[in-house]
């Protein structure tokens, strides 16, 4: 063999053998991309969340969320289950995968154990931005029809804002707020701690605020488990539907839920020297209701932050505002500041409410002080 015969035998050996490397590199590269699981990745979500469920799974209800497992309900047997290890590599931007109400699919172990493969697309969701990180989005319930935004007037007192936060969170769900306001008993027999200007004030703000929610057409229900006032009309909206207590600490969810489904859960006063109410549920359940329908009970919060929102979307959620925004001199009025301003006249002259137009200022204002510290 000549030598350039050997060398074009060898070179084409060479490109032969670097043929055959680049073909195993493509392959061991398309083996470790993963971006067809990334959360940004909607189309493969859509595909996923369609795909048939195994015929071997069994489709089941999340009753409780705790530290040794989930409790499901699926075909009149309880199981405690643990996630599919694949699931738990999707959490990105959630901060638990998982809530109370979810529907999901899964693999019977024996007779009390499961192993969860598949959580079912959702039809509604309650969710908040986690207090730790307000980057990621913490999960309340699920495929709940609507929300009792559970307040209370004296001990604690009542607040707005914090409502006007879960109304949002609520449509922004696809889920219909409903606002129960406990311990209206205390308005006539307030406890010794307030002095008497801030008992009136109190009854100011109660009445206003039941004005003017009312007139925006909300469901506001005025309760008290010492007189029973409210107690009946509450029984009769929870009636075959699935129900969400969500609110401050202390404002008695635990107690109305004992009271309308006959439980016993634990309860707790409120503190004396603060005002303020003490966590007695720890983590959300739900609790089947007789003749139909589900309650869930939720740990009480102190504050709650509103998952993925921004200042140019706040307003379509003050319809009041935003319908009147048209006439402002700037279409990108904020409401505060500009000159012209049709909301700010419409507030004056008492057309909308200076209880929700505080809310809206009050959100622009963190939403403002959110985009400064990025």
């Amino acid at each position: 063999m000549s030598k350039q015969d050997h060398f074009l035998n060898w070179e084409e050996q060479y490109w032969s053998s670097d043929k055959k490397a680049s073909r195993k590199q493509r392959k061991t590269a398309k083996k470790k991309d993963r971006s067809k699981f990334k959360k940004s990745n909607q189309d493969q979500l859509l595909k996923q969340s369609k795909r048939l469920v195994n015929a071997m799974d069994t489709q089941g209800r999340v009753l409780t969320i705790a530290a040794d497992g989930i409790t499901v309900f699926a075909d009149e047997h309880f199981y405690l289950c643990s996630l599919r290890g694949s699931l738990k590599q999707e959490r990105d931007l959630m901060k638990n995968l998982i809530a109370v109400g979810d529907l999901v699919s899964m693999q019977i172990i024996d007779e009390t154990h499961a192993v969860i493969t598949q959580v079912l697309p959702r039809n509604s969701i309650l969710s908040r931005a986690d207090n730790l990180s307000r980057n990621k989005q913490q999960l309340i319930a699920t495929n709940v029809d609507q929300v009792f935004i559970t307040t209370s007037v004296c001990s604690p007192k009542l607040k707005p804002l914090l409502i006007d936060r879960y109304i949002i969170a609520a449509q922004k769900g696809n889920i219909c707020p409903i606002i129960l306001i406990n311990k209206v008993d205390l308005l006539d027999t307030p406890p010794d701690r307030l002095s008497l200007e801030a008992i009136e004030e109190e009854k100011r703000l109660y009445d206003a605020f039941i004005h003017d929610y009312r007139s925006l057409n909300f469901i506001v229900i005025p309760l008290s488990i010492i007189t029973q006032e409210g107690i009946d009309i509450l029984k009769m909206q929870m009636q075959n539907k699935t129900s969400v207590f969500s609110g401050q600490s202390g404002v008695g969810k635990s107690s109305l839920i004992n009271l309308v489904t006959g439980f016993c859960f634990a309860t707790r006063k409120v503190v004396k020297r603060t005002g303020k109410g003490s966590h007695t549920t720890t983590q959300a359940r739900m609790i089947p209701l007789e003749g139909g329908g589900y309650c869930i009970d939720t740990p009480g919060i102190q504050s709650f932050g509103i998952w993925d929102i921004d200042k140019k979307t706040l307003s379509s959620y003050f319809s009041e505002i935003f319908s009147i925004s048209s006439g402002c001199q700037f279409p990108n009025c904020t409401h505060r500041e500009e000159p012209n301003c049709a909301v700010k006249k419409a507030v004056e002259t008492g057309e909308i409410s200076t209880l929700r137009f505080a809310s809206y200022c009050a959100l622009m204002s963190s939403l403002s002080k959110k985009h400064q510290n990025r």
